[in-house]
Parts: C-alpha cells; sequence; structure tokens
C-alpha cells in the first residue's frame, strides 16, 4: 500500500472520528449510484473534509477487488491496448525502487513522493498517459492534460506500442525526476 494512503488510513479515527471499517458500514447501509453522491453525503451528514471523504468511498469499492481484478476491469473490452499498458509499466518500473503503483477503478497511478504519471484506458483504442510536468511547454504532442484536470499538468494519447519511444520516455523520466 502507497504510505501516504496508509498514513490516511491511519490518521483518519483522529481526524474523522471514525476507522475506514466504520466508514465503509456507513457507506454501505447508503445505495449511491455515483461516487460523487457517497463523497457528498460523507461531506454534508458527517463534516468529513473532501480529501478523506474520496478516499473512504474510493476504498469502500474497492474493499473487496485485488489488483488484478483492478486491472482486468480496466481493459474489459479494451484488451487491443493492455500490452501498451504493459510496456509503459516496464520501463516506469525501471526509473527507480521507489516508485508505487497504485490501482484505481479507472486508472493506474505511478508515485514517487506524488504522483508523476497516470495511465488510463480512455477508449477502446487510445490510452491516455498523464504527466505531472509543472511550468513545461504544451506541444502538439505533449497536449494540456484535458480529462485529468488537476492530478495532471499534461497528456499524451497513445494508440500502439510504437508511440512508447525515446520523446515519451524522456517525458515520463523528467515527471519522475521532478516528483521528488
Amino acid at each position: 500500500m502507497d504510505k501516504a494512503l496508509k498514513t490516511m488510513i491511519d490518521n483518519m479515527p483522529e481526524k474523522t472520528g471514525k476507522s475506514l471499517e466504520a466508514w465503509v458500514k456507513i457507506l454501505k447501509q447508503k445505495a449511491f449510484a455515483k461516487h460523487s453522491e457517497g463523497v457528498k453525503f460523507l461531506k454534508t451528514e458527517h463534516g468529513v473534509t473532501h480529501g478523506f471523504a474520496n478516499t473512504i468511498v474510493s476504498l469502500s469499492k474497492e474493499e473487496n477487488t485485488s489488483s488484478d481484478d483492478l486491472l482486468e476491469i480496466q481493459y474489459k473490452g479494451k484488451e487491443v491496448l493492455f500490452p501498451i499498458y504493459q510496456k509503459l509499466l516496464s520501463y516506469i518500473n525501471k526509473l527507480g525502487n521507489d516508485v508505487t503503483v497504485a490501482l484505481k477503478k479507472g486508472s493506474v497511478s505511478f508515485i514517487r513522493k506524488r504522483q508523476f504519471v497516470l495511465i488510463k484506458p480512455a477508449t477502446k483504442t487510445r490510452i491516455d498517459l498523464g504527466f505531472k510536468l509543472k511550468d513545461k511547454a504544451i506541444t502538439e504532442r505533449l497536449e494540456n492534460s484535458g480529462p485529468f484536470g488537476t492530478m495532471c499538468t499534461h497528456r499524451v494519447k497513445i494508440s500502439s506500442s510504437e508511440e512508447i519511444d525515446k520523446e515519451l520516455k524522456g517525458w515520463i523520466k523528467e515527471a519522475y525526476d521532478k516528483s521528488v
């Protein structure tokens, strides 16, 4: 488990008044169709801050889901993209032994002290690779972050493994280096 996430879970009783397990029980009593509904409920009804509410709702959904299951969910119907994910993962893992991989329902984050890259199968034919590259100029290939919002500053759309070239690897390495 990511160190920051573990710290957040450990601090949850002090900061929110309840443990993660207690919050998950409360959420299971309600039937929220959307993630945002659960977050809003915790914030308005229980006074939980946004960061904790978001984490509680996310973890309550992933409670019984393994890493393999999360990847299977992400790439269901998009299996053609999985080799691209594997090639990116292989390169990122070579950057250093201080990289934490955080699998989520719709994406995979790569974290050092903070997230530096995010891989998201965006469509059936494209992966969006998000970067944290503050103050980096936008180019035709290295676009504005788009749907990632504040999670990333830039993104590159990838449709084939051949697009994982020297330039792309350079941006990944730069984001890794800046994430200390």
